[in-house]
């Protein structure tokens, strides 16, 4: 398959959603025997009936299921150890990306609609390399498109070739639908077994009442991540005069000089960000904003780094 020449930041090819793979190591997204994720919690489902691979032996944690003890272990430590089997260890990953119109801008160094398509990339080969089972959806303003949790390469590399297809078509010229994030948490609550992992990437605007419910619906039975999108422009007016606006044959102009207008803007997104925040602390599930303004693993690094930090005593 060839990739359609892309321009870097504006439109993103399968090729460098492949690449991203190479960036894994850069960020602890996932813990391994060596190391510990600040997410760690989002792995530690409870267990889910013996697997068939045999993997490790570990010291016995309350909630485990004591047909797993290792008595041979346990009476040479005097300390109670269990199994642990593979199928123990991996989860359903589903990752749910948004490539909308609405993505399909960006005053910094990408648009939005390039950022969600990375982040969900690096996200995907993490998981993948922890052994995990990758699935998600890909949803627009018209279409969705989802690949079903497998453990698999294939089915990775099936998303993100979704992902990359949604990606090149978006224009904007694209028709809105009302409420594609609604739908598309329909849909995942309807084919998510409990205990997956739901990784949610979408605009900082998206969230509306519809949304934020089935959000909560959702966390009833699964784990969540959220990754919502934003761009400076989406927090503040550039102070630059009078800025004409059309949309779909309506008009639109804006004097940014105007201090009421500005402030009025600013606390919109202000109060767009307590939604979110009050939503993550409610479910208390992480939340990982990230903008258009920053290189997306670094702002990454930076988040992981203050979950660390908010766990150390």
């Amino acid at each position: 398959m060839h990739d359609q020449p892309t321009q870097p930041g504006i439109r993103v090819s399968l090729g460098e959603l492949i690449e991203m793979r190479h960036r894994v190591r850069e960020v602890q997204l996932f813990s391994t025997p060596a190391q510990r994720s600040p997410l760690i919690g989002l792995h530690h489902s409870k267990l889910r009936g013996r697997g068939v691979d045999f993997d490790q032996v570990r010291v016995y944690q309350p909630g485990d299921d004591v047909r797993t003890i290792d008595w041979r272990v346990t009476a040479r430590t005097q300390e109670p150890h269990t199994k642990l089997f593979h199928e123990e260890r991996e989860r359903p990953i589903y990752i749910m990306v948004e490539q909308s119109r609405q993505l399909f801008f960006g005053s910094g160094l990408m648009f939005k609609s390039v950022l969600a398509a990375q982040a969900a990339s690096l996200i995907g080969w993490a998981a993948l390399g922890h052994n995990d089972r990758i699935g998600g959806l890909v949803f627009g303003d018209l279409e969705h498109h989802e690949v079903k949790p497998r453990r698999s390469k294939q089915s990775l590399l099936q998303l993100l070739s979704r992902l990359a297809k949604a990606n090149q078509a978006l224009n904007n010229d694209s028709q809105g639908e009302r409420d594609s994030f609604g739908l598309a948490l329909r849909r995942a609550r309807e084919v998510l077994r409990p205990g997956s992992l739901v990784v949610v990437l979408c605009d900082e605007r998206t969230l509306n009442d519809s949304s934020e419910q089935q959000l909560q619906l959702l966390a009833r039975h699964t784990d969540l991540l959220l990754l919502p999108l934003s761009d400076p422009l989406d927090h503040a007016l550039p102070n630059a005069g009078l800025l004409r606006f059309t949309d779909q044959g309506a008009q639109l102009e804006l004097d940014t000089q105007d201090p009421e207008l500005r402030q009025a803007y600013r606390s919109l997104a202000d109060a767009r960000q307590a939604r979110w925040q009050r939503l993550a602390q409610k479910l208390g599930v992480p939340l990982l904003a990230l903008n258009t303004q920053t290189e997306m693993v670094e702002q990454l690094r930076e988040h992981l780094n203050a979950q660390r930090a908010r766990k150390t005593p």
